[in-house]
């Protein structure tokens, strides 16, 4: 990626959209501080427990669906105080995150520094692979 990520409102970055697994490197490559080793944590472990994945940066945000699909499940988005991550079906993971939002069915699991718990995410994107996701 030759553009530099611009800063948003909140600490979001605007960054070059691209597709597959070089491009959500390159998002987490310029992630400030701690938000950069929680994203590489997730993606690590979005990986190994889904490893049949489609990888993208859309919308200033990484984003993981199912290879050869055309829905996604879920997305990470690093914030000045957190890394939120959107679970596009996640009103039906057991338990669901806590985080709610007008859309109906997405639940937000937002992680602040030190706040990540591994296994209960890992958890939750088992379940959210297998679902039908969000197809934009």
């Amino acid at each position: 990626m030759t553009e530099t990520p611009k800063l948003l409102s909140r600490g979001q970055l605007s960054i070059v959209n691209g597709e597959g697994d070089d491009a959500v490197q390159a998002y987490i490559a310029v992630m400030p501080g701690w938000r950069a080793d929680v994203c590489r944590r997730l993606d690590r472990i979005v990986t190994r427990t889904a490893p049949d994945l489609r990888k993208a940066v859309k919308w200033d945000a990484p984003i993981y669906g199912r290879a050869g699909g055309r829905s996604w499940f879920l997305s990470i988005t690093g914030y000045e105080n957190l890394v939120r991550v959107a679970f596009f079906d996640g009103a039906v993971l057991r338990p669901p995150p806590l985080g709610t939002t007008k859309i109906r069915d997405v639940r937000y699991y937002d992680i602040h520094e030190g706040g990540l718990d591994e296994a209960q995410f890992a958890g939750w994107v088992e379940q959210a692979a297998v679902l039908p996701g969000w197809a934009p």
